[in-house]
């Protein structure tokens, strides 16, 4: 009898295809992987394409730390309408003429989204408002409000504007934007912020994440090129890439992964998650610093 192959411990750069819900994907990679245990460090909606970190086997403890890295896309805002969504999946449920819109208006509107700002996001959305996903809310009918969150949207560039034409004939524009943000940024509430600002409305067309933390679109593989050979990134080498690093003698290495919470030098306070690797270069554990002390996150080694 063969006994069946261990999948490998890693994360997994996914190019998601639109259509696709996150879970899709992850559903898909069980079945290449063949493994229950994986998971993905932030989603991506159905709409939208690009770089999904998926991990899987021990690597799934990295997720919830890698969630919370920075991020990258490219777009396409259409200014002229709004949709129910917020995005090109909903029914429009509004139009103006764009035309008068100028590029300074365009730059003004833009420099007011940018920095720390607080944010509404999407009612069609996957926030629980009192344990309730904010979508499931709407889809029931319901009247509720979301309060507005802090995130930081570090640059908002507008790289083209080009005309567009409604069903009906009016004039729209389309802006070919990106943005780099924190987690928890909604694109699609930044191209409904920007066309309310401007007074004729706005929606997203198009979305490609292209970076999650330091994991870019160059490293991602389609859902097919995965099924022909699946490319794991090693956990170590993952982790190493992800977090500041802290390597440590054999001693500390011993110590650390039989619980005992080691100082930390004074360089990684307030660095978030560390990862912490022996003289072998073996990846030991996410700690981050507390009172000067390492507290574990998650243990590997």
């Amino acid at each position: 009898m063969t006994s069946k192959p261990t999948p490998p411990d890693g994360l997994v750069i996914v190019d998601k295809p639109s259509g696709f819900t996150s879970h899709d994907v992850v559903a898909k990679m069980r079945g290449i992987a063949r493994t229950r245990r994986i998971g993905h460090a932030g989603t991506l909606d159905p709409m939208a394409t690009g770089v999904l970190v998926l991990g899987v086997e021990k690597a799934t403890k990295l997720l919830g730390h890698l969630a919370l890295t920075e991020k990258e896309y490219v777009g396409t805002v259409r200014l002229g309408q709004n949709t129910l969504t917020d995005d090109a999946e909903g029914e429009i449920t509004s139009c103006a003429d764009a035309s008068k819109v100028t590029r300074e208006a365009v730059d003004t509107a833009v420099a007011k989204l940018t920095g720390d700002i607080m944010q509404v996001p999407s009612k069609v959305s996957a926030i629980k408002i009192n344990g309730v996903r904010s979508y499931k809310r709407a889809r029931d009918g319901e009247e509720f409000e979301i309060p507005a969150r802090p995130v930081t949207v570090s640059s908002f560039q507008v790289y083209d504007v080009r005309d567009a034409v409604a069903e009906d004939g009016t004039a729209l524009l389309d802006l070919v934007v990106s943005v780099v943000c924190s987690s928890g940024t909604y694109i699609r509430a930044l191209a409904r912020d920007l066309g309310a600002d401007l007074g004729v409305g706005g929606h997203l067309t198009a979305l490609r994440r292209t970076r999650v933390g330091p994991y870019k679109l160059d490293a991602a593989k389609t859902l097919d090129q995965l099924q022909k050979e699946l490319t794991v990134m090693p956990v170590a080498e993952a982790a190493g890439a992800a977090f500041p690093r802290w390597d440590v003698d054999a001693r500390r290495a011993r110590l650390l992964t039989n619980g005992v919470r080691l100082e930390m030098p004074e360089v990684y306070a307030g660095a978030g998650a560390v990862a912490v690797f022996d003289p072998q270069g073996r990846f030991l554990a996410l700690v981050e610093e507390q009172r000067g002390k390492a507290k574990s996150l998650a243990v590997f080694g």
